[in-house]
């Protein structure tokens, strides 16, 4: 068995409202909606973030999101009223963690060493 991709999943409480934040942080629309309680976003490099309708796991989910630049993710973060709560900084990776309104953690990762996923 080879596996060709991963999606990362987390569980929200009112997956409109979600929906709303979620598009928010993107700045678009989820790609798919492949069941009434799920929505998906896909990203340029592969991967996917699924979103769903699942209050008793809600809030206890974590995802790490590859970007470009830290900078400008922090950037994006404070256009759009979202403050990263923890930045980290080393040799390898630079981040920014927030939370979804659920307290879902997203962590954006920046990677500087070259042996990182990017």
């Amino acid at each position: 068995m080879l596996i060709k991709n991963a999606i990362a999943s987390l569980a929200v409480s009112d997956l409109n409202e979600s929906r709303a934040w979620y598009e928010k942080l993107f700045g678009r629309g989820p790609d798919s909606s492949p069941m009434a309680e799920v929505i998906e976003w896909k990203f340029e490099r592969g991967g996917w973030l699924q979103v769903y309708q699942g209050p008793e796991r809600a809030g206890n989910g974590s995802v790490t999101l590859a970007v470009d630049s830290i900078d400008e993710m922090g950037k994006h973060l404070a256009e759009i009223g979202l403050h990263g709560s923890k930045r980290t900084e080393s040799d390898k990776v630079r981040t920014i963690m927030i939370a979804d309104p659920d307290g879902n953690l997203i962590a954006f990762a920046e990677a500087i060493d070259q042996t990182m996923a990017r």
